[in-house]
């Protein structure tokens, strides 16, 4: 043969070589944890507990896993307790298993250590197999000769001394216990350890003046022999709109907002997120609102609502949806996918503008960088995204709950502020949370100090900081510019975001330049007012709300100062001012520098209502 054939072959098998190495390259690489399914059994509650743990896990969520393994493997003897059956909860018993994984500027993901290892168990892709996620969870858990799990396990009462959790009361089928523990982390979804324990908490939007805000929650659907290719075809035609479809996933396809009828009360369908694992697909698009999260009745009408609905959901994907016409609906999911409840009061509130600012922290442990995602509260809304953040830092002090000592509180009802918890929320963060907080707990017993000193320490913090590093868990920090930083109202919108008064979604557009009229500054006002001071509202509301129909029900018109300050002259005060703009310079409302750049003739624009706004709630 001659040589030039030798060349040829040689080179068409190092091409076939790379393509299937590409090939098993993205391919989800489960082997770690295929070996594992065949003998995997479920754990068990523990007969006996030693009488003192050094660290105390509540829950076997996500977060809770990966707080136990974290402490068992800084050498401390670690007890992790879950309620349910197996670990994972909202993984495995919402079955919510489509990856929200947040990204750096780079492109690369923000959340490591003990996430990514679990990550990489179960594929290391976007969706994971809620089996592969609970044998994934308990490996991880086995392998920790420091950490023992004691399942179906109730807690009963949180032990309480000098304002320091000391022990729990534990109850399962072997009988009730108290357990002695020298440091606890919570990793509930509701932080219900933490409230048992006296620390408190507001619920929903309870901090920017919204106490009735309630997220949609979601009851996952389950389904059988769907149609892949077809759902990509569909997909390409844009029937229901732009969609994405991979080999393993599928999103968009949001015109089903409009497209399908809801038959139960207070029920929507959304645009799909569409999880592809063998022949079972999972869909996260079923919106159940007015649930309150912390009532179980609730959330058990909520459930029935949700499996009614996804059989009508059902007909017209078979009907309407090519791909769907066979399928089926293989299970129920035993929980909700509930997005938002308590948020515990933290040493650091973890406000909105950290996010916007992508602000890094002296104490950060771990990073955040999903979007921050407002989930519709009614049928009415869609719901919105406040921000697209690159990267910003959680703070220990978010994690210490003000009130209790002894305590770490991880997950989503952790230190954040409501607005903030819209990106902070998400299973990845929390796991990055929790491994900190277990580091943290081992780190305070050696050093015998309280988790509120430690947080004062910055030696210590820097310890912590150093172990979860690593550990492959602590990410650097990242130093970049946020929206309009420097711009004379760059201080303004951070205090307006706050409270959720400006939303940039995801390209963090603001509009500065747009022009602003009567009718978007009224409302802004009446935010502003109703979210940062509810007592003054209180007060004024009706009068704010007379203003508010007069200038609706008149044609909006383009906005100058004085008029922008006569509203806010009659809003604020019985009596009408001469020079209403000078009014407020002499009470102090506006501030000079920023009244120093609102031009007196010309039409405002929104920078300009946002300057306005913002010195609105700081001198109210």
């Amino acid at each position: 043969m001659k040589k030039s054939h030798w060349i040829g072959i040689s080179i068409l098998i190092i091409a076939i070589i790379i393509v299937f190495g590409i090939y098993y390259w993205i391919q989800p690489n489960n082997t770690a944890i295929d070996e594992e399914l065949d003998d995997y059994q479920k754990p068990e509650a523990l007969k006996e507990f030693n009488e003192q743990y050094d660290v105390i896990v509540i829950g076997g969520e996500p977060e809770g896993v990966a707080a136990a393994v974290s402490a068992a493997r800084n050498g401390a003897k670690t007890l992790l307790v879950e309620h349910r059956e197996e670990l994972g909860g909202l993984f495995t018993y919402g079955m919510l298993n489509f990856l929200d994984i947040p990204q750096g500027e780079d492109g690369n993901s923000v959340s490591e250590g003990v996430f990514e290892e679990w990550h990489q168990m179960v594929g290391g892709g976007n969706v994971f197999g809620i089996q592969e996620a609970k044998v994934a969870f308990k490996k991880l858990v086995d392998e920790e000769e420091n950490l023992r799990l004691s399942a179906e396990t109730d807690v009963i009462e949180s032990v309480v001394d000098q304002n320091k959790a000391t022990a729990v009361s534990l109850q399962n089928k072997h009988g009730e216990f108290t357990v002695n523990g020298k440091r606890f982390i919570d990793a509930t979804q509701d932080a219900d350890f933490a409230v048992m324990s006296g620390a408190p908490y507001f619920v929903g939007g309870e901090d920017i003046g919204l106490a009735d805000k309630k997220m949609a929650v979601t009851l996952m659907i389950h389904l059988n022999d769907v149609n892949w290719e077809k759902v990509r075809e569909t997909a390409a035609s844009e029937k229901f709109g732009y969609a994405e479809v991979t080999d393993q996933a599928a999103w968009g396809f949001s015109d089903l907002h409009y497209d399908y009828e809801p038959v139960e009360e207070n029920t929507r369908l959304r645009g799909l997120n569409l999880a592809k694992i063998n022949n079972d697909y999972y869909i996260n698009a079923l919106q159940i609102f007015g649930i309150d999260g912390l009532d179980e009745e609730s959330k058990k009408e909520a459930i029935e609502k949700g499996k009614r609905e996804t059989e009508h959901i059902l007909d017209f994907l078979q009907a309407e949806f090519p791909g769907f016409e066979e399928a089926k609906i293989a299970s129920f999911p035993s929980e909700l996918y509930v997005r938002e409840t308590r948020h515990i009061e933290a040493e650091y509130q973890l406000p909105m503008s950290d996010v916007w600012t992508n602000k890094d922290h002296w104490d950060g442990i771990g990073f955040g960088a999903y979007p921050v995602d407002v989930q519709a509260q009614t049928p009415n809304d869609y719901g919105y995204v406040v921000s697209d953040p690159k990267q910003y830092a959680i703070p220990f002090r978010s994690l210490i709950p003000k009130s209790v000592d002894g305590l770490l509180v991880t997950g989503r009802s952790t230190g954040y502020s409501s607005l903030a918890a819209g990106s902070a929320r998400v299973v990845p963060t929390g796991m990055v949370t929790g491994e900190a907080a277990g580091a943290a707990a081992a780190i305070g017993i050696e050093e015998d100090i309280s988790f509120r000193d430690m947080s004062a320490d910055e030696s210590l913090i820097d310890q912590l900081r150093e172990r979860l590093a690593e550990q492959g868990a602590f990410v650097e920090p990242l130093e970049t510019d946020y929206p309009y930083q420097g711009e004379w109202y760059d201080v303004s919108i951070q205090t307006l975001i706050d409270y959720g008064l400006v939303v940039g979604g995801y390209t963090n557009d603001l509009r500065v330049d747009e022009e602003a009229t009567t009718h978007s500054f009224i409302n802004m006002i009446k935010g502003a007012i109703l979210r940062s001071n509810p007592d003054l509202y209180n007060q004024i509301g009706d009068r704010l709300n007379r203003i508010h129909a007069d200038i609706y029900n008149q044609e909006d018109e383009l906005l100058n100062r004085e008029q922008a300050a006569d509203i806010l002259v009659n809003v604020l005060f019985e009596e009408s001012k001469s020079n209403s703009w000078q009014a407020l310079l002499d009470e102090g409302i506006m501030e000079n520098e920023i009244a120093d750049k609102i031009p007196e003739e010309e039409t405002l624009t929104q920078k300009e209502i946002y300057a306005i706004s913002a010195s609105l709630i700081e001198n109210q």
